[in-house]
């Protein structure tokens, strides 16, 4: 039965004794599909993009300015990690592979790999002098906000599509009470991100440019409003 496990104390003769055991995350498939190693391949391949400008160090110069480029780096390879972690939990768990999944993969794909240098761009720019790396030009601030927020909007909004494809299928996928639960508050992790990236584009439109920044403060909303739908899931956990 999907989403439970049964086991069986040795021993036992006659009929079957079983004791189901509620599993967060059903075992929808054991193999890693095409549809999910090709996307592991993108992935990498975009992390690839993001260190082919790296050459060895040929003076001291050079290095000291390797180094300082550490922080600005790990900030990019974490969103793409982050990115790649929220795609393999909805595919482990789903593990959905019509032609539908597909397309809205395929364009989250797109996404990340054409906003890969972009967004190394913004983050050289914004967090780079920070450790001393020349200042990169950024005339447009309404320009620079919506490049960036059209690419939270656009990669948290297919994997909002996604979340709400597999609720829609949850009768096929066989989900438990508890597997709905995790569904739909993923679900809502979604939209809260998607929603913020909206709101963040939507005060572009409006806001002068002298109060550009509060349309990137926004995001500052994340960190709270994300751990207020953990807290929620969490006891709704405790009460299933």
């Amino acid at each position: 039965m999907a989403g439970r496990q049964f086991l069986t104390h040795p021993g036992q003769s006659g009929a079957l004794r079983a004791h189901p055991l509620e599993s967060r995350m059903p075992q929808r498939h054991h193999e890693v599909t095409r549809l999910e190693g090709f996307s592991d391949a993108v992935f990498g391949f975009a992390l690839t993009l993001m260190v082919v400008s790296l050459e060895t160090p040929k003076s001291m110069e050079d290095l000291d300015r390797l180094v300082r480029g550490l922080v600005p780096f790990a900030l990019m390879f974490a969103m793409v990690c982050y990115i790649w972690w929220e795609h393999n939990k909805f595919f482990r768990r789903y593990g959905l592979q019509d032609a539908f999944t597909a397309l809205v993969n395929c364009t989250l794909l797109f996404v990340v790999l054409f906003y890969v240098y972009p967004f190394k761009y913004l983050t050289l720019a914004v967090v780079g002098p920070v450790f001393g790396l020349p200042q990169l030009p950024m005339m447009d601030s309404a320009y620079v906000m919506k490049l960036y927020s059209g690419a939270i909007f656009l990669i948290f909004g297919c994997l909002l599509v996604l979340y709400e494809y597999a609720w829609r299928r949850r009768g096929t996928l066989a989900l438990s009470a508890r597997d709905e639960l995790t569904l739909r508050f993923s679900w809502r992790a979604q939209l809260i991100s998607t929603s913020l990236a909206a709101a963040s584009i939507a005060l572009v439109f409006v806001l002068p440019d002298r109060l550009m920044a509060f349309a990137g403060m926004i995001y500052g909303l994340m960190g709270p409003l994300h751990g207020w739908n953990g807290y929620q899931a969490g006891k709704a956990m405790s009460k299933s």
